[in-house]
C-alpha cells in the first residue's frame, strides 16, 4: 500500500488542481456573462439642455419662432424653413438647392447648421462627389457651403451613400459623423469620424460599423455615443472618455422587426428614448419623410435592469 501511496497522492493533487481550474474558468465565464448583461446599463439619464441656437439670419429676416427645418426631399431640394401659422410659410432660397438633397443635420451653440448629404432616387454625374462633404449653413449670413471634404470617402454605383449621420457635442464643441460608402451586403466597413470643427482636424477614426444615426447622451456613468445600425435593428453605444470613443460598440436594445433600422434618437424623459425607425437597404429612396417612419418608446427599467421597447401607434 505504501508503494502505491505516492501515485494515489499524485492523482489526488491533480484532481484537486483540476477542480480549482474548472471552477475558476466557470467563475470567469459567469463574470463575463454578468458583465455583458450589465453593459446595456448606461446609467440614469434625462432630457438634456441643448446648446443649439436658432440661426441669426432668421432674426435679420424677421422670421418668427418657432420654425421647422424641412429636409423632406419630397417638397424641396436642399433645406427649407417652415414658419408662421400652421407652418405654411416657407423660406427656401435657390442657393440652398445647389448641393441637392440632405438627410439630417445638427446645430451648434452659434446657430450654424451642419448637414450631411443623401443620394435621392436617381444618380447624376455629381452625386458621388456630393456624398463626400459636410455642409454648413452659416448662422450670420445664411449662406450654404461645403464645410469639409473627405478624400477617403468613395461612393459608387454599388453603394451611392457616403457621409450619412452627424451629431454635435455641446460639451467639447466637436462633431461626430459617420460614412458607409465602402460597405456592401456582405461586409460592414462603415467609419466614424470625430472632428474639431474649429480647426477641421480629425480627432479619432473608428472603422467597422455602419451607422445610420448618432446622438451624444450623458448619464450618471458618463458620456456615450448612441448609434443606430444601418445593418440591423439594433441600438448600440460607444462609451466616450477624454474625447475618445471605445473602438467596439455594445448593443443596448433591438426593435421588434428585423427590417426596421433606427434613423433618429431623441431623449423623451428620464431613462426614456424616442426612437424613429425606417426600412433601409442602401437603396435610393426618400428616407426622411416622417410619415415613412415607425416610432418606438424605449425605457430603461433600473429595477429590472433591462430595456422595455414598445411600438407607438
Amino acid at each position: 500500500m505504501r508503494r502505491y501511496f505516492p501515485i494515489i497522492l499524485s492523482f489526488m493533487v491533480i484532481g484537486i488542481a483540476g477542480y480549482i481550474v474548472i471552477n475558476k474558468k466557470n467563475e470567469n465565464s459567469v463574470n463575463k456573462i454578468r458583465n455583458k448583461e450589465q453593459v446595456n446599463n448606461i446609467g440614469t439619464f434625462d432630457i438634456q439642455r441643448m446648446c443649439a441656437r436658432a440661426p441669426k439670419f432668421l432674426q435679420k429676416l424677421n422670421i418668427p419662432q418657432p420654425v421647422i427645418i424641412d429636409l423632406s426631399q419630397k417638397r424641396f431640394k436642399g433645406i427649407a424653413f417652415l414658419y408662421g401659422k400652421d407652418f405654411k410659410k416657407v423660406l427656401h432660397p435657390k442657393q440652398w438647392e445647389q448641393y441637392e438633397h440632405f438627410s439630417t443635420y445638427t446645430v451648434d451653440e452659434k446657430g450654424n447648421i451642419y448637414l450631411v448629404p443623401t443620394p435621392f432616387i436617381s444618380i447624376r454625374p455629381t452625386t458621388f462627389n456630393l456624398q463626400k462633404n459636410i455642409y454648413r449653413l452659416d448662422s450670420n449670413t445664411g449662406k450654404l457651403s461645403i464645410f469639409m471634404h473627405f478624400d477617403d470617402i468613395s461612393p459608387s454605383p454599388n453603394n451611392p451613400y457616403g457621409i450619412n449621420a452627424i451629431t454635435y457635442d455641446c460639451e467639447d464643441k466637436t462633431l461626430w459623423i459617420a460614412a458607409i460608402d465602402e460597405s456592401d451586403y456582405q461586409s460592414q466597413k462603415g467609419v466614424i469620424y470625430h472632428i474639431d470643427p474649429k480647426t477641421q482636424t480629425l480627432l479619432q477614426r473608428i472603422e467597422g460599423f455602419d451607422v445610420l444615426t448618432m446622438k451624444i447622451i450623458k448619464s450618471e456613468k458618463g458620456k456615450n455615443l448612441l448609434v443606430g445600425s444601418a445593418r440591423d435593428n439594433g441600438l448600440y453605444v460607444y462609451a466616450v472618455k477624454n474625447g475618445q470613443a471605445t473602438e467596439v460598440p455594445e448593443k443596448l436594445l433591438e426593435l421588434s422587426s428585423g427590417n426596421e433600422h433606427i434613423r433618429k434618437i431623441k431623449i423623451k424623459g428620464k431613462n426614456q428614448l424616442e426612437i424613429q425607425a425606417i426600412p433601409f437597404s442602401y437603396a435610393l429612396i426618400a428616407q426622411t419623410a416622417k410619415k415613412d417612419r415607425i416610432y418606438y418608446d424605449a425605457v430603461w427599467d433600473s429595477k429590472l435592469e433591462k430595456w422595455s421597447v414598445h411600438k407607438v401607434n
